[in-house]
């Protein structure tokens, strides 16, 4: 996850939408959006009124923010996905989707993208048996992602898992919550993705 060194609840505020930046926080009465859903700043309360331009880069911004990635991060992955057969906007959402920290953060072994990243880093799990520690990892139709047998005591996952029912377990991934381990059944699909999302406009941009 790309440092970010202010409030990312701010972060929240200045795309107009939750982004689950910051785990149970998002879904208690201290969450900064529900308290003030208005951009931050001295005219956040003032009108908006975005260009054709401006519609675009907002999109990319906040697509770029959920997954936490750099502009150059963002930018190699959709080049990627460009060159790939299919939908390049669909490839992109899944490719982002494959990343290892999103995968661990959906199956629930983590309660925000930012604390996946960290734990990836970190050495707590392994993909087919080895250790991976890399976030930007892609995992493939069934691979078997674990919790490593010396992490399973680390009281951020035990909590993760126990809120787990607060957010839905994504179809194209199975997870064995005894076990602390989720298997990917499947290569995710557009439909896949439940946060609202235009990939369209971040393919105009690019295209430019």
């Amino acid at each position: 996850m790309a440092r970010c060194i202010g409030s990312v609840c701010r972060l929240c505020r200045r795309e107009n939408q939750k982004l689950f930046l910051k785990g149970d926080r998002c879904y208690s009465d201290k969450c900064a959006f529900d308290r003030r859903g208005y951009p931050p700043g001295q005219h956040g309360q003032g009108r908006i009124k975005f260009s054709e331009y401006g519609l675009q880069l907002r999109e990319k911004q906040k697509i770029k923010r959920i997954y936490g990635l750099l502009e150059n991060q963002f930018r190699n992955l959709f080049e990627k996905a460009d060159r790939m057969k299919g939908v390049t906007g669909s490839n992109l959402l899944s490719m982002l989707e494959r990343r290892l920290d999103n995968v661990a953060y959906r199956s629930g072994f983590a309660n925000s993208r930012s604390e996946a990243r960290h734990l990836v880093r970190h050495g707590h799990f392994s993909v087919n048996g080895k250790k991976v520690n890399i976030p930007s990892f892609l995992v493939d139709k069934g691979d078997l992602l674990e919790v490593r047998e010396k992490s399973k005591s680390v009281a951020r996952i035990g909590g993760a898992l126990e809120a787990v029912k607060r957010r839905e377990i994504p179809q194209w991934l199975e997870l064995d919550a005894a076990g602390m381990k989720s298997r990917v059944r499947d290569l995710p699909v557009r439909d896949d993705v439940t946060a609202p999302m235009t990939e369209r406009l971040v393919i105009e941009l690019y295209s430019k």
